[in-house]
């Protein structure tokens, strides 16, 4: 009888590119750090840059999952995103500091216990009417490597229920300043939905936005999550703003759109 091969020891499992630390610059550490709006034992809360994608994505660059490394303690895991912004979108972005917080506010997520609301400049005008409720569905389409959603029928095979409310908060012959309040969480969709009524976000080169407003050139994606409301995982309720970046309060400057008080 032959002899069997000595057993091998069961292989240890690779950590996912995700979970295996990344080493970064100071000035990287840093950079992370001041984008900080809110911490405590339980979360960080912070104000994602345009241009930065949440997580993954084919850019050859620190993702901002990547980043969170700057906020791990020795020894111990990132914080861990909650939710996730498109890439040229800036604002509120939530992160939780451990494993009870991440699955508490997860859950709290998937249950709809969340409130968003977005700042945006579309153009020409204002929507008519003013404000409201746009309920298309939507469905996912892929052009060559690009996912695109689009509006269809409720009947469509591929049709998500999608729902965004929009009011107007100032506007002009040119542009207007819009807040837009997510009811669903479908990619894309306050970008999908805004083009549906005729006005997409300005600098959304991908669904019809302007990239001149006024003989001004549009900077990026004019569209920013300024608020969240949450539940904490201490207890109680969290609303944390995001204060507009300078590119898009210039932009409503030259437009001449007045800016709303911040909330506290």
């Amino acid at each position: 009888m032959t002899p069997r091969p000595p057993r091998r020891p069961p292989a240890q499992p690779k950590p996912k590119a995700s979970d295996a630390p990344i080493t970064l610059t100071e000035d990287e550490i840093a950079l992370a750090r001041s984008w900080v709006i809110h911490e405590d034992d339980s979360i960080i809360v912070l104000n994602k840059p345009s241009g930065l994608s949440s997580q993954g994505g084919r850019i050859q660059a620190h993702t901002l999952d990547d980043l969170l490394w700057a906020f791990a303690r020795p020894g111990r895991p990132r914080p861990r995103l909650i939710h996730r912004l498109d890439r040229d979108t800036s604002g509120v972005i939530l992160t939780a500091k451990t494993k009870p917080g991440a699955a508490f506010l997860g859950k709290a997520l998937m249950g709809k216990r969340f409130r968003k609301s977005y700042m945006a400049i579309v153009a020409p005008g204002a929507p008519e009417p003013k404000g409201g409720m746009i309920d298309s569905p939507l469905r996912r389409e892929a052009i060559g490597r690009e996912a695109y959603m689009r509006v269809c029928p409720p009947d469509h095979p591929d049709a998500e229920t999608a729902r965004s409310r929009y009011r107007t908060l100032s506007a002009n012959p040119i542009a207007a300043l819009v807040e837009l309040s997510p009811d669903t969480g479908r990619m894309h969709q306050l970008r999908v939905h805004m083009a549906s009524i005729g006005r997409p976000i300005s600098g959304d080169s991908r669904y019809g936005g302007a990239l001149m407003l006024g003989g001004t050139a549009v900077p990026r994606l004019m569209l920013h999550a300024a608020h969240l409301v949450f539940p904490h995982p201490e207890g109680g309720e969290r609303r944390i703003a995001a204060p507009i970046p300078a590119d898009m309060t210039g932009m409503l400057e030259k437009l001449g759109l007045s800016l709303p008080e911040q909330r506290a």
